[in-house]
């Protein structure tokens, strides 16, 4: 049996926005891991890519056989163990569900229910480990698994949101280690545990898949061509970038604006495009593959992303890889990657004014200084995001600790 294998839960996987997972997957399998895909729900999501679809097929999802499963699951749980059943229920119900929980104590209990469920599958697979992605309820399902008899756990923290989540102390105390994908994600968590956990929290960063750096180099679109690649969301400001196009048609500007993506905003970021007069300059493209984002990027003069909350998106190292320019907003992580007139353009968020002004002086850059830009980006991307390199980093995390652990155990 091979030594090294993990069971990766995520609350929705695949999913079009998540990618990034897939990828590391993918290259921890390169490294010599199995890997157990466990998602909570998504097994009738939405998808574009093959690979994608493909993964699903490989995926055990949790709350697919609906609530009579899970209360068996509790039930044949507690009557093989328990005491570890009682133990990690009064962890759901008083730690976890505490005066301060952002959601009532029927999210915790459905919570306890699914790692009981998924107690099985861990043990059949051989899991030496367990590593959730992001630090919400995937987590709290990996902590509670444990505390019923289940491997060691990890999670991936990507966002400044998800320090604010309820029990996020207590599942970095009971982690075996917490990765930061930024070292801003990991300062979040510092100022959430006493130091002394702190030395337990990693960055390792998001990578990129292989198709998006190895492609042939293409110079800059000459076209005005600006692409936003994001679901259409409020925190990722795509209203506030069609009023910043707006500034620049009442100056006569000649542009375009590709919306790569869809979401819950749709309808209402469409008005917006039609009461500003802006139809013949703005295209929303719905839900696109990879591949699609590839071709829409290259096709661009420069990725834009006015987002008001980030972690590190993708799309920007992906911009990158692809040598294009990345305007985006200096909040997270963000800075970490982009510096202002060598890879592209930083600006406030929330400003209209500032976030125009880059937009137009990026339309007056020559190729020549596009160029510039862009192979500057390619560098600093390939150096901080290839795949291959951050998953080595995790795999020796995951190493180090299964050379202590057993199986998960039932």
């Amino acid at each position: 049996m091979n030594k090294f294998r993990i069971a990766y839960i995520v609350n929705e996987y695949p999913k079009v926005s998540h990618t990034f997972i897939r990828r590391e997957i993918f290259a921890l399998e390169r490294q010599g891991f199995d890997i157990l895909r466990i998602s909570l729900r998504g097994w009738n999501a939405e998808l574009v890519d093959e690979e994608d679809m493909q993964e699903r097929q490989r995926t055990h999802y949790v709350l697919k056989n609906g609530i009579p499963k899970l209360l068996w699951s509790m039930l044949r749980t507690f009557l093989t163990h328990p005491w570890r059943f009682l133990s990690a229920l009064a962890l759901a119900t008083t730690v976890m569900a505490g005066r301060r929980a952002d959601r009532p104590l029927p999210y915790h209990l459905a919570y306890f229910a699914e790692a009981c469920h998924i107690l099985p599958w861990l043990k059949t697979f051989g899991a030496t480990h367990v590593h959730a992605h992001f630090a919400s309820n995937s987590a709290e399902v990996a902590l509670l698994a444990h505390a019923l008899g289940g491997p060691p756990y990890s999670f991936t923290f990507h966002g400044e949101q998800e320090s604010l989540l309820s029990g996020i102390d207590e599942k970095i105390r009971r982690a075996l280690f917490v990765v930061a994908i930024t070292s801003y994600a990991r300062s979040q968590l510092f100022h959430r545990v006493e130091n002394s956990c702190w030395p337990k929290i990693k960055v390792v960063h998001c990578g990129l898949e292989l198709a998006f750096h190895s492609v042939e180099s293409l110079p800059p679109s000459f076209h005005p061509r600006f692409v936003c690649v994001s679901r259409l969301t409020r925190k990722k400001g795509q209203l506030l970038l069609v009023e910043a196009a707006y500034r620049l048609a009442q100056k006569d500007i000649n542009f375009e604006l590709v919306l790569a993506g869809d979401g819950e905003m749709r309808a209402e970021v469409e008005e917006s495009i039609k009461r500003f007069g802006l139809t013949r300059q703005i295209r929303i493209t719905g839900w696109i593959s990879s591949s699609q984002v590839r071709e829409e990027i290259l096709a661009a003069r420069a990725l834009v992303l006015p987002s008001f909350d980030e972690g590190l998106p993708v799309v920007i190292m992906e911009a990158m890889a692809l040598r294009r320019p990345v305007l985006a907003t200096y909040v997270s992580g963000i800075p970490e990657l982009v510096t202002t007139g060598e890879h592209g353009w930083l600006f406030p968020a929330g400003s209209i004014d500032d976030l125009a002004t880059a937009m137009q002086d990026c339309l007056l850059k020559s190729p020549e200084e596009l160029q510039k830009m862009g192979d500057a980006g390619y560098l600093r991307v390939m150096q901080r995001h290839s795949i291959d390199t951050e998953a080595v980093k995790l795999a020796e995390y995951f190493r180090a600790e299964a050379e202590f652990n057993t199986p998960a155990r039932n």
